[in-house]
């Protein structure tokens, strides 16, 4: 018998309001909508972790509790929140959905280029957080395969040139040619269980220190 699906972990940023702050419209209003927001994501069957404000301890929190996703509700400009959240998940990338009344262009340019993968404006019904949160995940986890192939080929390119720095190297020193100083380099590389890229990295090392 299969187990059921684990719930999607969320953490949700929002603006704290206070007792003291219930006279306050503004805050009212943003107090009910984050509570239309929970009421949604739960019975969505998401599991909310944690509904935190967007302050200095926001990236420690966040680091400590390692949500699947982050929501933000913002009522209005976003950056500084954006600011936080993006401190936050520098380190581990997760996705990010931003539910706001803003609705000018620079701020939502502003938004996905700080990493948010759902920008949604006025998008509180409950019927519609559950396909905004699919595409905002399958977005994320696409994203998520183009930067690994990214530093993936960015790493592949370092490899290669500090392994034709470290046969170049070999030429000169040894008066060898270019195939032979290769094969000098697989045989280090095979007798010491290392990559060939490595091995090329402690002889580039070497002449580096020695000058």
């Amino acid at each position: 018998m299969k187990s059921p699906p684990r719930k999607l972990r969320i953490v949700v940023v929002n603006t704290v309001v206070l007792p003291d702050d219930e006279g306050d419209a503004a805050l009212a209003a943003q107090a009910q909508r984050g509570a239309d927001l929970r009421i949604g994501l739960l019975e969505s069957g998401y599991d909310i972790v944690a509904s935190l404000p967007a302050d200095f301890f926001l990236p420690e929190r966040i680091a400590q509790l390692a949500p699947d996703m982050i929501i933000v509700d913002s009522e209005s400009d976003a950056r500084d929140v954006l600011e936080h959240i993006v401190i936050a998940t520098r380190d581990a990338r997760r996705p990010i959905v931003l539910f706001t009344d803003d609705q000018s262009t620079s701020s939502m340019d502003a938004a996905m280029a700080a990493g948010v993968s759902a920008y949604i404006v006025a998008g509180l019904q409950p019927a519609r957080i559950k396909p905004v949160l699919d595409v905002a995940l399958a977005r994320f986890k696409r994203e998520q395969v183009l930067l690994d192939e990214l530093s993936e080929t960015r790493q592949k390119l370092q490899e290669r040139k500090v392994i034709e720095r470290a046969k170049g190297l070999l030429m000169r020193r040894g008066e060898l040619s270019e195939e032979q100083a290769y094969a000098r380099l697989r045989a280090m590389a095979m007798n010491k269980n290392l990559k060939l890229a490595d091995v090329a990295q402690r002889i580039v090392d070497v002449e580096d220190l020695l000058g």
